[in-house]
């Protein structure tokens, strides 16, 4: 297949000959870690190094024997969609002796190993840290007791080191999101969803108790994502009489007629002295101060368990890689690094001043500098905090301001899921903020016949959870009904737009920015959150959506390969949804782990699939059982889904039959994921935010009149922050006919697919390299790092 061009090639300059990388995971166990592991093998094989598995971590390096053993490209087949970690790890006591870390310096040695990738939490990475300042001298004992010759010292001078993080709690300072947290909180948002149904026929309160027992990450974020009435976190204690403030809360929420409540204990919960809240004792207050009906689900070792996240796999899958290009080019006077994730960018950073960041939280915490902590934490975090705070508890009507300002909040274009958590989101910022909320039925259509109703706080309790559009949306444009919308606009006193949806909703705000010099009405702040499962929005790396599309396509990729399993050779071709947006076949593909992904913005012609077919012809032969192979919708109007499979299926006969799937609208249906449930509800926020404050600012005379460029914008992820950008500054950045932007972000991991599955192709490494600082390596504007 074609490939784009890039602008540094670097695998010629980073040779892996001769080297020798070993990896191995430690501590806890983390959904993605096989993912990882995998990639790092793949990658290291890919430039021409060795590289060896460590079984059971720590304790197998030190064991030596069986336990470090050389890993081949077949060896992790069929392990990335495997929950935990398949080379094992365990806790080692003698690791952290030095008779113990000798013995780990004899057996690397002996294999020539002087470069490790280490998957662990902050435990781990300092001990291979401390491993590696001792290196030079371990060696030097070694030839003192006659175990190494003295030349070895020269050849093996230096233990270079590069971290990975693995931690469902996502305690580790330095990156937005540690491997295995994504899956975590899906294992979580599961059960609350399933919670909820039985607790809603019996008027039940349920207490959930889940894993954190020094970091409220799980619970805070699970709260956020599932709407809970309460939350408890050991980095935010509750003020002193929280308990009667908490009943007050359950009470109120059922007087306003919903017949259940959920609240989140994170198992290290504190009161401000020190003492344990545990869900036993709330679920105690519960029934002793409101006599509701109240059980208590523990989740415990669920939560590591299952399959990893389509986010996990292929955040591990782009960790590895990063992580083999770090060891490639470390130096011996380079610290040791770890691999982190910076909004959507992965970057490089000390190791040692992300460990020390990381024990400056728990130190805070020990001596109750609680708001030191969450400060220490990370931007993302203490906006989670703050925007729970915000959602979850309404102000008294005394104490909210009062604005005089009606907003209007809308769905336009397909439905995606998050849509509902960003319409709540929005409704209960803007009265928090003191405007009154309107909502608009089927999009622009409905915004022309006047189906537009106030619609208040309690109208959007329980929406998060909720797949689709609540509110209805159509893919009308305005232009059509603009004289329509105007007098609606009038009737109803509209003084700002809050557009949520897809490639229509952009295309709608450009219309109504034009027809501003006709009518006045349309003289508003407007503003669009980008919601489509094809995220082909310009102006935004993600949209709210994409996240539970991919999802569902990796989920059903994994079921359909497992239905091969025990059969003979087969190759399964699978179409998705997209438009002409490539990004669900390319992402999909790289999370389940196929072995093409057709795509319209890369042109393929037949002398491109003959060469897959090849090249997967090849590998039946020598190593897998199955393959898989991903087409856009659009990506071609002769080289249909049709054509490929009748093409795979006549040039594979003999070695693999082959299979057809259309995946269609499932990929639009279901509940929300948690990434697009919390993202929904963070970028809404902060658009209402901007909303709040542009009605500041033109409101004049008595009236709201806002007609600069800058005042109808669309807010998107771009890079590592949330920008604001004028929807007419997005018209050069795209292409209007194919409904794409012209640059695409995600184009860049097109080619670590296909290293991964065995191609030889160049990748573009020129965003590799930098190491960054922990203080000061995240933009200021970054209130949402990467949604999370």
């Amino acid at each position: 297949m074609a490939q784009p061009d890039t602008k540094k090639i670097f695998f010629e300059n980073l040779s892996g000959a001769g080297k020798a990388i070993a990896v191995l995971t430690s501590g806890g166990d983390a959904q993605g870690m096989n993912a990882a592991v995998r990639a790092v093998v793949r990658m290291g094989l890919y430039v021409g190094a060795k590289v060896y598995f460590i079984h059971e971590g720590y304790q197998g390096m030190v064991d030596g024997g069986d336990n470090i053993e050389e890993a081949s490209w077949e060896s992790v087949s069929s392990m990335l969609q495997v929950g935990g970690t398949v080379i094992g790890s365990a806790r080692c006591k003698e690791f952290r002796s030095h008779e113990g870390r000798l013995k780990a310096a004899h057996n690397l040695v002996q294999r020539g190993i002087t470069n490790l990738c280490v998957i662990g939490g902050d435990g781990s990475l300092t001990g291979a840290n401390l491993f590696r300042e001792e290196w030079s001298g371990l060696l030097s004992e070694l030839v003192e007791q006659g175990l190494i010759e003295a030349k070895s010292v020269q050849k093996y001078s230096a233990l270079h080191i590069v971290g990975m993080v693995g931690s469902i709690d996502n305690d580790f300072c330095g990156t937005d999101m540690t491997i295995g947290t994504d899956s975590a909180l899906h294992r979580i948002i599961e059960v609350v969803d399933a919670i909820m149904t039985t607790a809603q026929s019996h008027q039940r309160t349920f207490v959930l108790e889940v894993m954190g027992r020094h970091c409220g990450y799980l619970a805070l974020v699970s709260a956020l994502a599932c709407g809970a009435d309460w939350v408890l976190i050991p980095e935010m204690p509750p003020d002193d009489g929280w308990e009667d403030k908490m009943c007050e809360k359950l009470s109120a929420t059922r007087s306003r007629g919903t017949r259940l409540n959920i609240i989140i204990v994170a198992e290290g919960s504190i009161d401000k002295h020190g003492k344990p809240i545990t869900s036993s004792l709330v679920k105690d207050l519960v029934v002793k101060n409101l006599g509701f009906d109240t059980r208590v689900t523990i989740l415990g070792h669920v939560q590591r368990g299952g399959t990893p996240s389509a986010f996990d796999r292929i955040l591990a899958s782009r960790m590895g890689v990063e992580a083999v290009l770090a060891l490639l080019e470390t130096t011996a006077n380079t610290p040791a690094c770890v691999v982190s994730l910076s909004g959507n960018q992965s970057v490089r950073l000390p190791l040692m001043e992300c460990v020390q960041m990381t024990q400056a939280v728990q130190k805070a915490m020990d001596e109750k500098r609680f708001e030191d902590a969450v400060k220490l934490r990370g931007r993302s975090f203490e906006n989670n905090l703050k925007t729970y705070k915000l959602l979850a508890h309404r102000k008294p009507e005394s104490e909210l301001p009062v604005s005089n300002f009606n907003v209007a909040v809308l769905n336009v274009g397909a439905p995606a899921a998050g849509m509902n958590a960003a319409v709540r989101s929005a409704v209960r910022v803007g009265i928090s903020e003191g405007h009154k909320m309107f909502a608009v039925s089927d999009g622009f259509e409905g915004f022309s016949k006047g189906q537009i109703k106030e619609i208040k706080w309690s109208d959007v309790g329980g929406w998060t959870g909720q797949g689709g559009s609540l509110l209805g949306t159509k893919r009308t444009l305005p232009a059509k009904h603009v004289e329509k919308i105007a007098q609606q606009m009038r009737q109803h006193n509209i003084s700002a737009l809050l557009v949520i949806g897809g490639f229509e909703a952009l295309l709608s705000l450009l219309e109504l920015q034009a027809a501003r010099g006709r009518y006045d009405e349309f003289c508003v702040p407007m503003v669009m959150v980008p919601a489509t499962v094809s995220n082909n929005v310009p102006g935004s790396d993600l949209s709210i959506g994409a996240d539970t599309a991919l999802n569902a396509i990796t989920t059903t990729c994994d079921r359909i390969k497992q239905s091969a399993s025990g059969t003979k050779r087969r190759v399964f071709i699978i179409e998705t949804m997209g438009g002409y947006c490539g990004y669900l076949a390319s992402v999909g593909g790289l999370a389940s782990g196929a072995d093409a992904a057709y795509i319209y913005e890369e042109p393929f012609d037949i002398k491109d699939l003959q060469a897959n077919v090849e090249h997967l012809t090849e590998k039946m032969k020598t190593s897998i059982q199955r393959g898989l192979v991903l087409r856009n919708e659009n990506s071609n109007d002769n080289y249909t889904t049709d054509f490929i499979y009748q093409l795979y299926s006549e040039e594979g006969r003999g070695v693999f039959d082959c299979r057809k799937n259309v995946l269609g609208h499932m990929q639009q249906g279901g509940a929300p994921s948690p990434f697009d449930r919390n993202f929904g509800t963070k970028i809404s926020a902060k658009a209402m935010q901007w909303i709040t404050n542009k009605l500041q600012e033109t409101f004049r005379n008595g009236r709201v009149f806002a007609n600069t460029e800058d005042s109808c914008c669309l807010l998107g992820m771009h890079r590592r922050a949330l920008v604001f950008q004028p929807v007419v500054d997005l018209k050069d950045k795209t292409d209007f006919v194919h409904r794409i932007p012209k640059e695409q972000w995600w184009l860049k991991l097109r080619p670590l697919m296909k290293i991964l599955a065995k191609y030889k192709t160049s990748y573009d490494v020129s965003d590799s390299g930098q190491l960054e600082h922990v203080v000061g390596s995240r933009p200021k504007e970054l209130d949402a790092a990467v949604a999370m």
